[in-house]
């Protein structure tokens, strides 16, 4: 059995101001993370037996995570692309909307469509590349929008946009 999967579909290379500032305190956070744990991790290595050593372990693990991620950024933040100019058409949803649906039963709920680096679904904010924003995007106020999940279909009216 191999280990082998197919890759990820490419992600939007757009981001909002914000979700970018965001990303590049993260990698200046993470350079001063990394000064510690070479520290710690020296520490560790100069007690004896690496083998049998589990704070060297623990932070040869925590080095290669925190590389890792550096990694990732380095090569992620030149290629986005910083979305800071709202749309001429206010009265459409484009990317970096707030959105303002409202349910069959009547429950209002707010999305922001933002890159596919900065979403958190607990604030509101839904990737460029998910579904519910595919269907969003180039609607215009009152319109419906119809999200089909399987066999289930899901109905919404556009009640709010504004960026």
């Amino acid at each position: 059995m191999s280990r082998w999967r197919p890759p990820q579909p490419k992600s939007s290379p757009y981001i909002t101001v914000d979700g970018y500032q965001v990303l590049e305190t993260e990698l200046k956070q993470l350079w001063e993370r990394r000064k510690l744990v070479t520290i710690a991790l020296s520490a560790a290595a100069a007690e004896g037996d690496r083998s049998e050593n589990a704070e060297y372990i623990y932070r040869k693990k925590e080095l290669r995570e925190i590389d890792r991620r550096i990694h990732y950024l380095q090569k992620r933040l030149p290629a986005l692309t910083i979305v800071s100019e709202k749309p001429t058409n206010q009265k459409q949803v484009f990317f970096g909307a707030w959105v303002t649906l409202e349910t069959m039963e009547g429950e209002e709920i707010t999305y922001r469509i933002v890159g596919a680096d900065e979403i958190d679904t607990t604030g509101g904010l839904i990737s460029l590349d998910s579904p519910l924003a595919k269907a969003l995007l180039k609607k215009l106020l009152d319109d419906e929008v119809v999200i089909r999940l399987g066999e289930q279909e899901n109905r919404f009216y556009i009640v709010n946009i504004r960026y």
